[in-house]
């Protein structure tokens, strides 16, 4: 067998795993003293391995020096392949090291993969389910909301923008069954950081004001529709810009919005 057709054979990457038997590993050891080509190959398969050893390395929690550590005691030191023939089972041990190493290291690689991987469709998972819960709910709150503007027994209010933001609108939807309004503001703009949407409730006479609460989730809420509890026997509804927090009486310089309820 020429040197290429022994390169080509396989035999070589078995010798340095170690993988050859006792007879074989003598015969390819003295192969490897006799043809410099033959100990070249067998070179390059040790540094591929390293190599190897040093790209798994980069990313293992167990790392191949903890490997080394745990086989110190009895690890043998690396023996050149020119030195006498009885030392080539030396030389056999350290390469069966770096091999099961490497197997090692790739093995807890791809365990960390697998648990990621399998906490990425957990966590997929339970979004997708978040996402249909709150389809579900998304879509119950739009039919009960479609049941309130149909009832005829609902006041409908419809707020009108006033001298500070004369395009603004909103609109009141006033279940007095269940003491609640139903406040459409999507015709009102984003409000300034640091400021705050509040609604209140009016007597006219004399002009007397409630507050029904702020709207804290206005920029949070695509809908800007809001339920409010309302107890109060309004007789108008507004709407002003206010501090963040709120205030104990509205400031009539930031009135957006304003309607009267129908007699």
């Amino acid at each position: 067998m020429n040197t290429k057709d022994y390169i080509a054979s396989g035999i070589l990457e078995l010798y340095v795993a170690g993988s050859l038997s006792e007879k074989e590993n003598e015969e390819v050891h003295n192969a490897i003293l006799e043809n410099p080509e033959l100990l070249a190959e067998v070179k390059s398969i040790e540094n591929a391995i390293v190599q190897l050893t040093a790209f798994a390395k980069k990313d293992a929690a167990y790392s191949f020096n903890d490997i080394k550590g745990q086989l110190a005691a009895n690890e043998p030191k690396v023996i050149p392949l020119t030195t006498p023939k009885s030392n080539w089972k030396t030389y056999v041990g350290w390469a069966a090291a770096i091999i099961f190493g490497s197997t090692l290291i790739l093995s807890v690689l791809q365990n960390n993969q697998l648990k990621e991987q399998l906490a990425s469709e957990n966590l997929e998972k339970v979004t997708l389910e978040a996402q249909i819960d709150s389809a579900s709910t998304s879509l119950a709150a739009a039919e009960k909301l479609i049941e309130v503007f149909r009832d005829k027994d609902i006041v409908s209010v419809p707020l009108d923008g006033q001298k500070v933001s004369p395009t603004s609108y909103a609109k009141v939807y006033w279940d007095k069954k269940t003491n609640s309004i139903y406040l459409d503001a999507k015709g009102l703009p984003e409000p300034p950081k640091g400021k705050v949407y509040q609604v209140w409730s009016l007597k006219l006479s004399p002009l007397t004001p409630t507050s029904l609460g702020t709207l804290d989730s206005f920029t949070a809420d695509a809908n800007k529709i809001f339920t409010i509890t309302n107890a109060n026997e309004s007789e108008a509804f507004g709407i002003t810009l206010e501090p963040a927090g709120g205030s104990e009486s509205p400031n009539l310089e930031q009135l957006y919005t304003l309607g009267a309820v129908s007699p």
